[in-house]
C-alpha cells in the first residue's frame, strides 16, 4: 500500500501451528498406539496409508468406522486411554524435517495449538528446543475422556487470549479438522501433506496444500 510517497508495508500475519503430524512427525507412533486400542475392542490392524484416508473428528466417529460399531462415550474413554498409554510408551519422536528452519524462517509472531494434552505437550516441545518460536502453546486442558473433538472452538479460544481475530491468522495443519478451525474463524489455511491426511482429502477443502513445512510458510507470506 502507497499513501502518497511514503510505503506501508503489511505486518505479516500470525502463524498458528499444529503439533502432531505438522510440527511432529508422529504418524507411525499414531498407528501403532492406535492398533493396541483396536486390539483391545476386537478390532482390525490399521495401516499408515488407511489412517490417512479414514481418520477424522470426533475420534468417536472414527474408531465406531473401523470397529464395525457404535462406539459409546464409556468405551470411547478406555480406548483414548488405553492409546494415551501406548503412544507415550513409544515416545520420544522426531520433528518433522524442516519444522526447525520452518518456524526461524517466519518474521513475523507464531503460535502453537494442539490437540495433545497440554500438561504432556508443554514439556515436549520444550524437550525440542521449539519454546522460544511461540508467544503462547496451547493443548487439551480436559481430561482424557474428553479428548478427540473438533478443534475450532478451541481455536477461537487460542486467538481469543492472543488478542488476534481471525483476519490476522494464518494457521498450519494436516488435517482436515485444521482447514475447518480456521475456516470457523475466518482465518486463512496451509494444509500440510506428510501428516495424518491424504493429499486428496487436503485437497478437497478448498485450501492451499504443500509438500513441505518451509513451503508453508513461503505460501502464507503470500497469501491476501
Amino acid at each position: 500500500m502507497v499513501v502518497g510517497t511514503v510505503e506501508i508495508m503489511r505486518q505479516p500475519r500470525h502463524l498458528v501451528w499444529d503439533w502432531n503430524g505438522t510440527l511432529l512427525d508422529d504418524l507411525p507412533l499414531v498407528v501403532a498406539a492406535t492398533n493396541v486400542a483396536f486390539a483391545a475392542a476386537g478390532g482390525p490392524t490399521i495401516t499408515a496409508e488407511e489412517h490417512r484416508r479414514d481418520f477424522r473428528r470426533p475420534i468417536i466417529e472414527y474408531y465406531a468406522q473401523v470397529l464395525g460399531r457404535p462406539v459409546d462415550v464409556t468405551e470411547f474413554a478406555a480406548l483414548n486411554k488405553i492409546f494415551h498409554d501406548a503412544y507415550q510408551a513409544k515416545l520420544p519422536c522426531s520433528l518433522t524435517a524442516d519444522a526447525r528452519t520452518a518456524l526461524a524462517e517466519w518474521p513475523g509472531s507464531q503460535s502453537l495449538l494442539s490437540m495433545w494434552f497440554h500438561t504432556e505437550l508443554v514439556p515436549a516441545v520444550a524437550g525440542h528446543g521449539l519454546t522460544p518460536f511461540f508467544q503462547r502453546i496451547d493443548g487439551l486442558r480436559e481430561p482424557l475422556e474428553h479428548g478427540g473433538d473438533h478443534k475450532a472452538p478451541y481455536l477461537a479460544q487460542h486467538l481469543a487470549a492472543q488478542g488476534l481475530s481471525g483476519e490476522q491468522v494464518v494457521m498450519i495443519g494436516d488435517s482436515v479438522d485444521d482447514a475447518h478451525a480456521a475456516a470457523a474463524v475466518g482465518a486463512r489455511c496451509v494444509l500440510y501433506t506428510g501428516g495424518f491426511t491424504d493429499e486428496a482429502q487436503l485437497r478437497a477443502t478448498g485450501a492451499p496444500v504443500v509438500d513441505s513445512l518451509r513451503a508453508a510458510v513461503a505460501l502464507a507470506h503470500t497469501l491476501p
